[in-house]
């Protein structure tokens, strides 16, 4: 695979919705993986609660100890919390919608920046519109990828600032652009987290929590998610790839993620299982299984850049309201 200083582009719709309905046709019995997991707020719950106690026993370290242990250990359950609200944008948790806000909100506390409610106004458009520059905020911007480029300082500099080039991207997707009750309680309550934290224990305690949010999707193994999901390293033509990797034990199956796309309703517990009742649709598909050498590779090989990604123009007639749920509408 060569050295590209463009985009893959490609005519025709992103190819998630055609196999959701391939999918249900061939196999109808996935229909009963669709549903809730509230077991998932228990996840929430520990991995916030084992974030505040860390901050509390690092607190009076060295600031070199406290890099430390973000990246040894902060790392993950940082990750899984974002996992958590990845769920929560899909109303994968209860029920109640405002019951999935909620346990978004609780889910960001430890990542610092109120970006919880944000994510799913944009995630859910990344399923409706995947590879359209201007609805697509998973894709890089123009900009972005000639910054970068193809080499290892650059892609190491995009890893360790990869929440503010996220971030930044959401700018150009106007048309999605949302302020409104749940963004401000996101805002109000994470404001009021980071002020309790720096009020009780000081900077250090909040500094270890925001290290090990930056180390959880950025310069760091678990980074190499970003890359797994949808950049061309295994093949110029496969538009999204899955994990079946050891990590996907302690970050909730969130490897699966040519599942995940075909059935955005069934939640992290029961995608195996679609893979396992769906096999023809997904034995064929090239997949990941190390982290790790994914992130070395993207790091160092220089056949792979930010240009690695497909990229379409067309919205294939799906309006902006969309949510996401093509596997349940073909329950009506």
């Amino acid at each position: 695979m060569s050295e590209s200083k463009d985009f893959n582009w490609v005519e025709g719709p992103e190819p998630h919705r055609a196999r959701t309905r391939a999918i249900v046709r061939a196999h109808p019995e996935v229909k009963h993986l669709i549903g809730k997991n509230p077991m998932t707020f228990v996840w929430i719950l520990a991995c916030v609660g084992m974030q505040i106690a860390m901050a509390y026993f690092i607190k009076d370290y060295p600031w070199w100890a406290i890099v430390g242990v973000a990246w040894i250990f902060g790392a993950f359950p940082t990750h899984t919390l974002f996992v958590c609200i990845h769920e929560s944008a899909h109303n994968l948790i209860f029920k109640k919608n405002s019951w999935n806000v909620l346990a978004g909100i609780i889910a960001n506390f430890p990542s610092l920046f109120p970006t919880a409610i944000s994510f799913k106004n944009f995630h859910l458009k990344h399923h409706a519109f995947q590879g359209v520059h201007e609805l697509d905020a998973d894709l890089p911007d123009y900009w972005e990828a000639k910054l970068i480029d193809n080499y290892f300082i650059g892609k190491m500099i995009w890893l360790l600032l990869f929440p503010f080039f996220q971030g930044i991207r959401t700018m150009r997707c106007i048309e999605l652009a949302v302020f409104d009750r749940p963004v401000i309680m996101n805002i109000m309550a994470q404001i009021a987290f980071d002020a309790i934290i720096v009020y009780f224990w000081g900077w250090s305690a909040l500094a270890y929590m925001g290290l090990s949010f930056l180390f959880s999707v950025g310069l760091h193994p678990l980074g190499a998610r970003w890359i797994q999901e949808h950049f061309l390293v295994l093949d110029k033509n496969q538009e999204t790839y899955s994990y079946y990797g050891n990590l996907n034990g302690i970050n909730m199956n969130v490897g699966y993620h040519n599942e995940h796309h075909d059935m955005p309703s069934v939640p992290w517990n029961n995608l195996p299982k679609l893979k396992a009742a769906a096999p023809e649709f997904y034995d064929n598909l090239k997949y990941h299984t190390s982290f790790v050498k994914l992130f070395f590779t993207f790091l160092f090989s220089q056949e792979i850049g930010l240009y690695s990604r497909i990229a379409r123009k067309e919205r294939d007639g799906v309006p902006l309201t969309d949510q996401s749920m093509p596997d349940i509408e073909l329950l009506k």
